[in-house]
């Protein structure tokens, strides 16, 4: 039996400056094929070239990934400026529509990082530019200089609601977790429910309140050493899970009409 196909959202990339591309990081393809037992697909992540119709149809789950460039602030009402970074306009015209195209389906997403924030955004949420402005908060970005390892070294404790699905999926209260980002959730989404924060306050893991399928989101990137690392494994092991699940409900009529 095929396995399930999980789409990678893409992002827009210039090889050596010029070339243009729709890339989508080993990490996440190694995340999904080892851990998910799925098959990772990357998406073109642009309105030009796919519908949001076609690919809940062709995957199974979706991953949207982290990547450079930042939601739109048109996307939630504001204003950009130079705080705001660079932006994928393409990618907001994608992935924020399949989100709640998702969300009410019921199909299996994980969102990391600006996946995170596109989720919060596509229920009606807000982002603040940078978090390190903000009184009492931290710098959560990825360190300027130094190895992929140490730009991916745990860097802070993100502790969760207890009770709530993080603390079921971990069995703990408080995990410790890398931390690569700039913005941030300011107003949470209509349904958003922010279960996990770091020490400064900051949201760092949420679901879609009453959404029928898995919307585990999460601030940090798990998808680095997902396959050996006590944090990441357990929560892509409950992706794969639920975009199984999601494949054998949908083949199992036509399996039963062959």
């Amino acid at each position: 039996m095929a396995r399930p196909v999980v789409g990678i959202i893409g992002n827009q990339h210039l090889i050596n400056d010029e070339y243009p591309t729709h890339a989508g990081g080993t990490m996440n393809s190694e995340a999904v094929a080892e851990v998910c037992g799925a098959l990772p697909l990357v998406v073109p992540a642009d309105p030009r070239f796919v519908r949001v119709e076609d690919l809940m149809e062709v995957c199974d789950g979706f991953l949207f990934t982290g990547g450079r460039p930042n939601v739109h602030p048109e996307e939630y009402g504001e204003t950009a400026t130079e705080a705001h970074g660079a932006f994928d306009r393409a990618r907001d015209a994608v992935a924020l529509p399949l989100i709640r195209a998702l969300v009410e389906r019921g199909q299996p997403f994980l969102g990391i990082c600006r996946g995170f924030q596109e989720v919060n955004v596509a229920m009606g949420g807000t982002l603040h530019p940078e978090i390190r402005d903000l009184p009492g908060r931290m710098n959560h970005r990825m360190p300027p200089d130094g190895t992929l390892d140490e730009k991916f070294a745990l860097r802070h404790c993100v502790r969760f609601t207890e009770g709530g699905v993080f603390h079921r999926l971990y069995g703990t209260l408080e995990v410790m977790t890398n931390s690569l980002h700039g913005q941030g959730i300011c107003q949470p989404g209509k349904r958003i429910v922010i279960e996990g924060r770091a020490p400064d306050g900051t949201p760092e893991a949420i679901h879609v309140e009453g959404a029928p399928g898995f919307t585990l989101s999460v601030q940090w990137h798990p998808e680095y050493r997902a396959a050996c690392d006590p944090v990441s494994r357990p929560l892509f092991e409950a992706f794969g899970e639920a975009v199984a699940d999601w494949a054998a409900r949908r083949q199992g009529p036509a399996l039963r009409t062959a």
